[in-house]
């Protein structure tokens, strides 16, 4: 028998707006919602996402969910996607509820805000994935079972608490510095672990799909069904569980329908089923596939983002660390006011997609980095963050003064 853990994550920010020094005092709403053809605008840059990406890749789950019992799929869903969804896409909900209700979707437990706050307050990043429980058990009437962090962010500190926590698995990149000789295609399990299961992204041919499929400069390009279904069967030689893990907006968004990215998936699921006892499983149907077969230590943290697999996509230069630095900083005095509006702009400003608009690694290059920024700069990103950063600072003493 071999499986395919096939696992999506669907994640939209709250962007904030071009928020000027002179505002800082004077005016509290930060996320841009007004100007439409604005840049930031959230609404505008949802429904476009939706347009190309969503819709097109939710129906074509459905229909291999209805076509094959034995098509299965896992879904991370931020809860700031959450909110944007049922304000302006509220169908595309409604097609998620009748997927889990099919019982061959899945969804994984993360922080509700996409944020990285495992790193800097404890007590906020158990606040943050409570929230997302509680959201998936009211949407869906389900509990996840496995757990993922921000950008697959992991380390063994991580493995330990999801273990104390009873979850029965958790995501993590299959980077080379750490397997080594060993192959992602197994179950694993964390340094120390009792319970927990960890499952490895095998990065090679996830992201030969999500990064190099429309490449015309890969040197494997055009990339054919038999010729994936190639690469998959020599990779299950290492190992019979290969986890395809990857962006949501791989189809339609990072890789545009015209470049047939829909009708590729399609074929490869048609043929990787047409093979006797090939499956397709959920990342708790893996964790119960086999038996662990060693124990994998991260000390370091490791990420699925670029090509250094760290954290330093958020966390590399000043003006990264001195904005989540200050942000958190913040926390407690937030928390305590009691104020839920402002408990709720501190959470926005903690999605770790704002400290990667920030990031310079890559800029002068056109990287992807600047692909995804909301904003002409990583500076600018950096001014109008810390801008809306001081107005919470003004709004904190206010409070206080009460």
């Amino acid at each position: 028998m071999r499986a395919i853990c096939l696992y999506l994550h669907i994640h939209q920010p709250w962007r904030y707006e071009r928020y000027s020094i002179f505002d800082v005092s004077h005016d509290h709403n930060y996320w841009d919602e007004i100007d439409y053809y604005d840049k930031q605008n959230n609404e505008r840059i949802f429904r476009k996402v939706a347009e190309k990406s969503y819709y097109p890749m939710l129906e074509t789950l459905e229909r291999l969910i209805a076509r094959y019992p034995g098509f299965k799929v896992s879904l991370s869903i931020t809860g700031t996607w959450i909110e944007q969804a049922k304000l302006w896409e509220p169908d595309l909900v409604s097609k998620l509820q009748r997927m889990v209700a099919t019982e061959q979707v899945e969804i994984v437990a993360e922080t509700y805000y996409h944020s990285l706050a495992f790193f800097y307050n404890r007590e906020e990043f158990e606040a943050q994935v409570k929230k997302h429980l509680e959201t998936i058990r009211d949407l869906f009437g389900i509990v996840p079972k496995v757990f993922r962090n921000t950008e697959l962010a992991y380390n063994d500190e991580l493995g330990k608490w999801a273990d104390q926590v009873g979850f029965k698995g958790i995501l993590a990149e299959g980077w080379d510095k750490v397997l080594g000789w060993k192959s992602p295609n197994y179950v694993y399990r964390p340094l120390g672990a009792s319970r927990t299961k960890l499952l490895l992204k095998n990065y090679r041919l996830s992201d030969d799909i999500a990064f190099r499929f429309s490449d015309k400069n890969w040197s494997e390009w055009p990339l054919t069904v038999d010729k994936y279904m190639d690469w998959v069967n020599m990779d299950c030689l290492r190992g019979q569980l290969v986890n395809l893990f990857m962006d949501f907006e791989t189809f339609g968004e990072h890789q545009w329908a015209e470049t047939g990215i829909f009708q590729f998936f399609e074929n490869f699921v048609e043929r990787w089923l047409s093979v006797y006892d090939n499956r397709f499983v959920t990342v708790s149907e893996a964790c119960d596939l086999m038996p662990v077969a060693d124990e994998i230590s991260m000390p370091e943290t490791v990420t699925w983002a670029d090509t250094e697999r760290d954290l330093s996509a958020w966390m590399s230069n000043e003006m990264q660390k001195e904005g989540l630095n200050d942000l958190y900083a913040m926390r407690d005095e937030v928390v305590r006011s009691g104020d839920a509006r402002l408990i709720e702009d501190f959470r926005r400003l903690s999605t770790s997609d704002h400290a990667y608009y920030m990031c310079t690694k890559y800029w002068n290059d056109g990287d992807v980095h600047a692909y995804f920024s909301a904003y002409d700069s990583p500076f600018d990103a950096f001014m109008y963050y810390m801008n809306v950063l001081r107005d919470m600072e003004y709004r904190i003493a206010q409070l206080k003064q009460k």
